[in-house]
């Protein structure tokens, strides 16, 4: 399956009811951790087919999508809808001056890369007033079920020790970690146990932590 398939496969996932309703209580997960303001700007660090980017512009954010394959970039730029706009760049060096956006986000996407530290150094550097990163939990139950299976095959999967060890030494406060999708079915009991379940818990599937960067003077440029 060429790269174009696989990027029109993932897009056509969310339109499943199962897949609609994880992005839509993923999605609703991040946007209560960046709490954004209509008309700030955001930075989704590997948005995909942009379906994350999309729903954030929607909501009235200005938004931009970052992701380094040039196929999965042509599926989101020919998706755009509302305005929003993508560039091509590698989230371990992001092609941006520090506190160049008001949030920065990042939805499952640094897991598939080897250098996340790196990455979500990056994420903090360029992050204005807020930012939420999503991990694959390997304390969830979507683990026990899924973790070698299609779009889930090569990802790291991280626990709540682990995700706060990224943020060691970097300058961010207020540092939180929640959970969404606490039963991956999708079903009447997910729905449920969604609604029942607080997300402070840390057994759903996405793990996000959240915080705001200190803004502190640092030497790097962007592309150096």
């Amino acid at each position: 399956m060429s790269d174009r398939d696989e990027a029109s496969t993932y897009e056509a996932w969310y339109h499943t009811p199962r897949g609609a309703w994880i992005g839509d209580t993923e999605y609703a997960l991040a946007r209560r951790k960046l709490a954004a303001i209509p008309g700030e700007t955001l930075l989704d660090v590997g948005c995909g087919t942009g379906w994350f980017t999309r729903r954030f512009a929607a909501g009235g954010l200005l938004a931009t999508g970052l992701d380094p394959n040039p196929e999965w970039l042509a599926y989101a730029r020919a998706h755009s809808g509302l305005g929003t706009y993508r560039v091509d760049g590698d989230a371990r060096r992001l092609p941006f001056a520090d506190n160049s956006f008001d949030c920065v986000m990042s939805i499952a996407a640094l897991c598939f890369i080897p250098e996340e530290r790196q990455a979500v150094a990056e994420i903090v550097r360029v992050a204005r007033r807020r930012f939420a990163i999503g991990w694959l939990n390997r304390a969830s139950l979507l683990y026990r079920q899924k973790h070698e299976q299609g779009a889930y095959r090569g990802a790291r999967w991280h626990t709540v020790d682990e995700v706060r060890d990224f943020f060691s030494g970097l300058p961010v406060t207020n540092l939180s970690l929640s959970s969404a999708i606490f039963v991956p079915s999708g079903g009447s009991i997910a729905v449920i146990a969604e609604r029942l379940l607080p997300s402070a818990l840390p057994w759903g599937a996405l793990l996000i932590a959240a915080g705001a960067p200190l803004h502190e003077t640092h030497t790097h440029s962007p592309g150096t």
